[in-house]
């Protein structure tokens, strides 16, 4: 299950969200990326392919990434 040591998970989805931010993603994607990514990274990495856990696990990894105040606020910002 979830260990400690897979915390570290959350800086390597900042900085993979960062990189779609360069690439010019919009601001109001990237929690979405986020957590995309954390439940993806949560069902193959972290529970071995265990869909139920990892997406809940994930869900938490790619939440905790993008914040979820600052997510939801640039969500219902509009694009400047």
């Amino acid at each position: 299950m979830f260990e400690v040591y897979h915390v570290m998970i959350i800086p390597l989805i900042l900085g993979l969200v960062e990189l779609c931010k360069r690439a010019g993603v919009k601001k109001r994607y990237l929690p979405f990326i986020a957590l995309l990514l954390g439940i993806v990274i949560g069902v193959v990495y972290v529970t071995n392919f265990n869909l139920k856990q990892g997406i809940i696990v994930g869900a938490m990894l790619g939440l905790s990434a993008s914040g979820l105040y600052s997510g939801t606020k640039n969500t219902m910002e509009s694009d400047e």
